[in-house]
């Protein structure tokens, strides 16, 4: 009979190790690649469970999650390559210690770029800001409308846009975090009943405290807060979702505006009086 080399001429590849092998490593980069994301994906989803989506912290514990598994990603397709290439009889140390070489030497030239890849990092980690929140970062104000790992963008209401190198980011005014409050002052005049006006506005609280759009809570009338040298000036607070409250102390001046025209309530306005002699 014919020697089993020649009825099976590929007998002696598939048994090589330099064939099996790489095949191996790169099914088992991408099981455990696999496998990773699974269980931060879980862990982190455990979390988001209790957090209401689209809302700050979803937002950023899902960057989070991205940036991970692609950290993760990157670090098990290097390792796979330098097995393969091991199997091939490359001298992975030299490349190892090439890569290191060459690493410092870009570490030195592209310093501020790696700034900014850290700065990125830790803006997302440590909830600075997300995609959505309103800012002000060196005296401008907007919408965060792109949050990278090298770049940050600002729209302000203009249209506007501003783009930061992320190292640059040292102080945050973050208005979106918390709630926003609604200030309303209304100046009355002397002359008119203050039992009447009190009585109006506190009626005005508890009748708008659901009818105008985005107040998170109860209205309340403060009192005067000053007695200026034309009138009399009330304050009345709302506290309102994030960035709504100048809607609510529009909405509020109009009701006020309409109630006190129904209760003969006069708001001062200077005058100049005329005489023909």
């Amino acid at each position: 009979p014919p020697p089993r080399s020649t009825l099976f001429p590929y007998t002696t590849l598939f048994r090589s190790p330099k064939f099996y092998l790489p095949i191996l490593y790169i099914c088992g980069g991408i099981l455990i690649n696999g496998i990773v994301h699974r269980i931060i994906a879980r862990f982190f989803q455990a979390k988001q469970s209790a957090i209401l989506k689209n809302s700050h912290n979803y937002k950023k514990t899902s960057t989070v999650v991205t940036l991970i598994q692609s950290i993760i990603r990157y670090v098990i397709a290097i390792i796979v390559i330098l097995l393969i290439l091991s199997v091939y009889g490359v001298d992975v140390t030299s490349i190892i210690a090439g890569l290191g070489i060459v690493g410092a030497v870009a570490g030195l030239a592209f310093q501020d770029t790696l700034k900014d890849f850290l700065a990125g990092i830790f803006i997302i980690v440590e909830n600075q800001y997300t995609v959505g929140d309103t800012v002000e970062i060196g005296g401008f104000t907007g919408e965060v409308t792109y949050l990278g790992l090298k770049t940050t963008r600002i729209k302000d209401y203009k249209g506007a846009v501003k783009i930061l190198a992320n190292h640059y980011i040292t102080e945050v005014i973050n208005y979106s975090m918390n709630d926003s409050l609604a200030i309303v002052e209304v100046q009355v005049s002397y002359e008119d009943d203050l039992n009447k006006i009190e009585k109006t506005l506190r009626k005005i609280a508890t009748e708008q405290r659901d009818q105008i759009p985005n107040i998170t809570g109860d209205i309340e009338v403060q009192g005067i807060t000053s007695l200026d040298a034309s009138g009399i000036i009330y304050r009345m607070t709302a506290p309102t979702k994030s960035m709504e409250h100048y809607g609510v102390e529009r909405a509020l001046r109009k009701e006020i505006k309409l109630a006190f025209d129904k209760a003969n309530i006069r708001i001062p306005y200077p005058q100049v009086e005329v005489h023909n002699e």
